[in-house]
């Protein structure tokens, strides 16, 4: 019987030992989860921060490009303004002109 005993208690103590590799298996899945949860927030966080970034800059450009169509249309608004003017003032020298041209005929 102590043979038999003895090969009880080696199955026993080979249990415990195949628990104990379990566990420590389960343990290290588990380690191994947290870890690439805290990597993927890491890449997830990098990668919000990036396109934050790309979303500033297009905004900051979009900032200049309506600064700058309004610079242009200040402009223009002033080139039509000359041209106006130009124009009320030679208006009736142009009309002279052009019925001297016609009447000397």
């Amino acid at each position: 019987m102590s043979a038999n005993s003895q090969g009880i208690q080696a199955l026993f103590e080979a249990e415990k030992e195949a628990a104990k590799i379990v566990e420590q298996a389960r343990k290290y899945r588990v380690q191994k989860l947290k870890d690439a949860r805290q990597e993927a927030a890491k890449e997830v966080q990098a990668f919000q921060q990036a396109k934050a970034l790309e979303v500033e800059q297009v905004q900051l450009s979009k900032e200049d490009l309506d600064a700058l169509e309004h610079q242009m249309q200040r402009e223009t608004d002033v080139k039509i303004e000359t041209i106006e003017h130009s124009y009320a003032q030679n208006k009736a020298a142009a009309i002279d002109l052009i019925l001297k041209a016609t009447t000397q005929f």
